[in-house]
């Protein structure tokens, strides 16, 4: 397990905490809310313990939507096969803040002060967020020692990839050795935690632009770049 120092490396940032309470860019929170927001921005860190594992790997070849890395492990979706047919190496990553910040939220529902805890989960969404996008940086820097770039982020759950596929990252891994762990539906706890790929690739390969959402006809997706 590898620990993040919160105050110098993990900086929530307010205008996503916003976004994920549901406020548009156009809208700002009532006076009460960003009082909250400005708290909880600030002080968070007292409430996280920002810890990741990852693992770069070479991808051994890739079969119609199948994706074949080292060992035992076998990535299946469409999408991240035309991904990691651009790439060389694979990075597989397991991120959380923890559960003292869920723990905290839960418990001021519980006491009926909804508004409180519904700041504070957005505050985790974003600083879990924060602590993936930290990795990313660390992967990247590896990436261009071998004169190769790193595509976006992919979790398991997003367009076709199955949730269950969390198995296999957590194999690659061993998402445990961050504090992390599945359930039987392949659920992780602490909630504030993410698992994902990135690829590592040429840049003339297109691996830094690949949008799958530009051949992607599902209209209203949540998820959509």
């Amino acid at each position: 397990m590898l620990a993040i120092s919160t105050e110098d490396d993990i900086i929530i940032d307010r205008e996503s905490v916003c976004r994920y309470i549901g406020y548009g860019a156009d809208y700002q929170p009532p006076a009460r809310v960003s009082s909250l927001i400005d708290e909880y921005v600030e002080n968070a860190h007292h409430l996280i313990e920002p810890s990741y594992s990852y693992i770069i790997r070479d991808i051994d070849h890739v079969q119609d939507s199948l994706v074949f890395i080292g060992g035992s492990i076998v990535l299946e979706s469409d999408i991240i096969a035309r991904l990691l047919e651009r790439c060389q190496k694979v990075a597989l990553l397991v991120v959380t803040i923890g559960d003292h910040l869920e723990d905290m939220a839960g418990w001021l529902a519980k006491q009926g002060n909804i508004v409180q805890a519904a700041v504070l989960e957005a505050t985790g969404s974003d600083a879990v967020e924060k602590v993936a996008d930290f990795v990313q940086c660390r992967v990247e820097e590896v990436a261009q020692r071998y004169g190769m770039i790193v595509s976006r982020r992919f979790s398991p759950g997003y367009c076709d990839w199955d949730i269950k596929q969390q198995k296999m990252i957590f194999r690659a891994v061993d998402g445990n050795l961050a504090g992390v762990h599945l359930t039987n539906s392949c659920l992780m706890v602490p909630r504030k935690s993410i698992s994902g790929i990135m690829g590592i690739g040429a840049a003339s390969e297109g691996v830094g632009t690949y949008n799958p959402c530009m051949v992607c006809d599902r209209e209203n997706c949540c998820g959509r770049r």
